[in-house]
């Protein structure tokens, strides 16, 4: 018979570990609690750093579930989750069970809210939204105006909101949220190319392919302002416009300025499925609250309990390339171990060679 894989979670790490481990043979259920595929990725116009449509990625994703023969279970509300003798039992809210040799976990991320910051004014002052908002004005073809259906002249974009802030506990870097504002500081100039756009950072982290030469596009070709200092304080003005002070940090002076529109960079947090999923199956946190892998090096999509894997922003923030190339890693470990391949051997044995090494 051949052996069962659940994978929980249907957005982009989940759809291509599913194809991925259909097309080795395994039968594969991804259980998805939202009533589509695609999770986060359904809510992108174009992805950095090449600017293509982010539908045309979903489209790629879907063809591989379609040709493996997925069983794709939407709306799936999962109410618990049992291991015995090397198998797993998992629960749903309309008492549907389904069984598998292994189960793999893509429960993603969710993004920071911004209210959290009351310092930055989102859900206070009307012309405060954030870089998701601004992504949805661009995907649905919408023009970008501000609260009194003004086009904003200038601008002011900041990053790291909720990220590497130990105010808010989340003192680890988004890895996406530097990138994200180049690219979006880009699409508005594009449709905006009188408007004064201004983006406040701390350091900008252009650490994937292709990232820097787009963060020199945006300075060279589109005129964006970056300005190093973070933002300590938003107010607003009588006409509805919003003051931001900063210090900047180069200059080694502080800046106030009013920009027609703010928008916040919100970062990258452990998401309320992963932190249900880990309760229901015994699985390890990281000091970050996401879940912390076998190894850091050689086993990241492996969890503390035997035939439980990892796969995507579940262990960590990822780019949607770093996140499809992990999803197909995951397929080939669990192929690995339901092959007979004991993974808390090459354990041991890597401790053993550490330890020789030392």
């Amino acid at each position: 018979m051949k052996k069962k894989v659940i994978v929980i979670g249907g957005g982009i790490a989940g759809m291509e570990s599913s194809a991925h481990l259909a097309a080795l043979g395994y039968e594969v259920t991804l259980l998805e609690k939202s009533d589509k595929l695609g999770g986060h990725l359904l809510n992108w116009e174009k992805l950095f750093p090449t600017m293509r449509m982010g539908k045309d990625v979903v489209t790629f994703l879907n063809e591989g579930i379609e040709k493996g023969k997925v069983h794709v279970v939407c709306n799936a509300n999962i109410t618990s989750a049992i291991q015995k003798n090397n198998q797993f039992s998992v629960f749903l809210e309309n008492n549907t069970t389904y069984l598998a040799d292994a189960i793999l976990v893509t429960t993603g991320y969710d993004l920071f809210d911004a209210r959290r910051k009351e310092e930055y004014g989102y859900g206070i002052y009307n012309n405060v939204i954030t870089s998701a908002e601004l992504e949805g004005i661009f995907l649905n073809g919408f023009q970008i105006v501000t609260a009194e259906g003004n086009a904003p002249k200038r601008i002011g974009i900041v990053h790291c909101v909720g990220s590497r802030d130990e105010k808010t506990g989340n003192t680890y870097c988004s890895k996406v949220c530097c990138v994200t504002a180049v690219k979006q500081s880009i699409e508005i100039k594009e449709r905006l190319p009188d408007a004064e756009v201004y983006c406040f950072y701390m350091d900008m982290r252009m650490f994937g392919m292709h990232f820097e030469a787009l963060y020199r596009e945006a300075q060279e070709k589109w005129g964006v302002n970056f300005i190093r200092g973070r933002l300590s304080e938003a107010c607003e003005n009588i006409d509805g416009s919003v003051l931001v002070k900063v210090e900047d940090t180069l200059a080694g002076k502080p800046l106030k300025m009013s920009v027609d529109l703010l928008v916040l960079m919100v970062g990258i947090e452990p998401s309320a499925g992963t932190k249900q999923v880990g309760k229901m199956l015994n699985l390890q946190f990281g000091v970050n609250r996401f879940f912390k892998t076998a190894d850091q090096h050689t086993l990241t999509n492996v969890s503390n309990v035997k035939g439980v894997f990892f796969a995507g922003t579940c262990t960590g923030p990822k780019t949607i390339t770093n996140t499809i190339t992990d999803a197909r890693a995951a397929a080939s470990t669990i192929a690995n171990y339901l092959s007979g391949h004991e993974i808390d051997d090459r354990i041991m044995a890597s401790d053993i060679q550490l330890v020789a090494l030392w």
